[in-house]
């Protein structure tokens, strides 16, 4: 049915053919590593790399924070998925996305018709460790953010779960993160698949 790969073939080029105009879009909570390792997975596959909090705080001239302060989270998650829809039509790139845009089914539909998901997960104690060095998360100001975190990922984990391909991000370099999540992608993309086969 498929013509055998060259021999040899680097996975950048086998992955960017089976993509063609797909997007591979980032999804995890805050601290997963979405952007850092969003860069330079764009740099291995010589795609282009968005942000998408950061084209929401563009088309806003609002920081985060402010939007939320301001309108409030329901109008936050319209706007977002308003930006990643058109971001996923401009692509392919690579797209990281904010910790709660995969919770909206209809974002999760855009991203399904126009992209490959790719959750990050991580361990609590890692995503506390990164989030602390940046004091600017809307959803952990708190009294205990460690255990508002520890009911995102109750609430989000499962959610995250229905993404394409699963990939841990851990204390190891981002280069060996985005090894992964090459080698992951190209299982999902170029290997037998059961896709579907856990939603039944």
């Amino acid at each position: 049915m498929t013509e055998p790969e060259p021999a040899g073939e680097p996975i950048e080029l086998r992955l960017r053919r089976a993509l063609g105009p797909r997007s591979i879009v980032l999804v995890g909570l805050m601290g997963a590593g979405k952007s850092t390792v969003g860069r330079r997975l764009a740099g291995r596959l010589g795609m282009i790399f968005k942000d998408a909090d950061n084209e929401i705080e563009a088309a806003a001239g609002l920081s985060i924070p402010d939007i939320f302060a301001i309108y409030g989270e329901p109008s936050f998650r319209e706007g977002e998925e308003r930006v990643i829809s058109r971001l996923i039509r401009e692509g392919p790139m690579v797209l990281a996305t904010g910790g709660g845009a995969f919770m909206r089914e209809s974002t999760r539909a855009r991203i399904a018709e126009g992209g490959v998901s790719v959750w990050l997960k991580a361990d609590l104690d890692v995503l506390m460790r990164r989030v602390r060095k940046r004091g600017n998360r809307p959803l952990l100001q708190t009294e205990d953010p460690e255990e508002t975190m520890r009911l995102l990922m109750e609430a989000r984990h499962p959610v995250y779960g229905g993404a394409d391909v699963m990939v841990l991000s851990r204390d190891v370099s981002h280069d060996r993160v985005v090894q992964d999540v090459l080698e992951a992608i190209d299982a999902h993309l170029t290997g037998p698949t059961n896709r579907g086969v856990a939603a039944q």
